[in-house]
């Protein structure tokens, strides 16, 4: 048997591990990438699948990691960069570190693992680059401005390298989840609430609330196999959303004026909120 062999970023939990093991249990070999491979205890077990370190703001943990899963399954197919966290909370209360730590992981070193990846891929004419963005990369909310920035800009990325890539048979496809039932909003978020003036805090408390009741989320085994089914695509198709809220939010970006969008959002998002003017 021919397996094919996957990199995926972000592998120590939600999407990045639920894609592991969805690849793992399909045939496929998966070097399943993270910050601290020494904590894992699951994946680590599963046979066709090597745990190794990377960081993706590390260029030395990229080359050292594609070049170990090179080592052990001979070669890479699929790239799917998943690794990113949620910056949150109002832009004044922001950050200089915290910014640019955002782009950093979000942005940055997205770009980094795909410069990596592209002498191996253009040597074989052949392959297959998946950047995990977010139906946040074309539509917004409040209180997700930094966030946002980094979704919209590999959206841009991913959309115009396509087109430099294709004469290499390389393709590249962007996944657009919406919200996610994994540690995201905890483990893998940051606020700035906590650095904003006192009189964000009514405007904030009121977002979030209504936040967590419009919330529709989906599952990482979900996005998975999206992943799957794009990863075995080779349609010059560019985006995949994943999840009914995406799919709904992306049509209504489609078909409805920014005036019809922005009033809808604020209705379901802003209500009972307070004039700040």
């Amino acid at each position: 048997m021919n397996r094919k062999t996957v990199l995926i970023t972000g592998s120590s939990s939600g999407i990045g591990k639920a894609t592991a093991k969805y690849f793992q249990s399909k045939g496929w070999n998966v070097i399943a990438t993270m910050r601290s491979p020494e904590n894992e205890k699951e994946l680590n077990k599963l046979p066709n699948l090597l745990c190794t370190k990377l960081d993706v703001t590390k260029p030395d943990t990229i080359r050292k990691a594609i070049d170990e899963g090179i080592k052990s399954f001979g070669t890479i197919d699929v790239l799917i960069n998943n690794a990113g966290y949620g910056l949150v909370g109002p832009f004044e209360g922001a950050g200089k570190e915290q910014i640019q730590r955002q782009f950093e992981t979000n942005v940055f070193g997205l770009m980094e693992v795909v410069r990596a990846i592209l002498p191996i891929f253009r040597k074989k004419k052949k392959g297959s680059i998946l950047n995990v963005a977010s139906m946040g990369g074309r539509i917004t909310f409040p209180l997700y401005s930094l966030y946002h920035s980094t979704k919209w800009a590999v959206e841009g990325f991913s959309e115009s390298l396509q087109y430099e890539l294709e004469p290499f048979g390389i393709r590249v496809k962007i996944i657009e989840p919406g919200a996610i039932a994994t540690d995201f909003i905890g483990r893998s978020a940051d606020s700035t609430s906590d650095q904003a003036p006192k009189e964000y805090k009514d405007f904030t408390d009121i977002v979030y609330g209504n936040m967590m009741k419009a919330m529709n989320t989906s599952t990482g085994e979900q996005v998975a196999k999206v992943l799957f089914k794009a990863a075995n695509d080779s349609s010059r198709r560019l985006r995949y959303a994943v999840g009914m809220d995406a799919k709904g939010l992306l049509g209504l970006r489609k078909f409805v004026s920014d005036g019809i969008l922005f009033g809808m959002m604020r209705l379901s998002l802003l209500r009972s909120t307070k004039s700040v003017a």
